[in-house]
């Protein structure tokens, strides 16, 4: 699934007009992004948490030469499945099975 295909689901799923449900979904996205930003995390109950997560500097390999580099500390997004997701992709209920 992708943006489009999510916001004809949404649009289905609310009775909102294409053109509006994809704001709704520009919304919640962006909501999320500046949620993870300003606070760290963001967590929907029964779907998961985004978060922010960081890493530490490491020493890694040049792909090509094999020399050892300096990898610089960084901060990336991640997210963390709550149960009830995991247990149902586990379990293969989707509508799709």
């Amino acid at each position: 699934m992708n943006r489009t295909d999510l916001t004809a689901a949404v649009a289905g799923a609310t009775g909102l007009t294409p053109p509006r449900a994809a704001a709704a979904v520009a919304a919640t996205l962006d909501a999320i992004v500046r949620g993870v930003d300003e606070h760290g995390s963001v967590t929907l109950a029964g779907f998961g948490t985004f978060e922010r997560r960081s890493r530490a500097a490491r020493t890694g390999r040049h792909p090509r030469t094999g020399e050892p580099m300096e990898i610089p500390a960084s901060v990336t997004p991640a997210f963390r499945a709550a149960a009830a997701f995991r247990r149902r992709v586990a379990d293969g209920s989707s509508a799709e099975n």
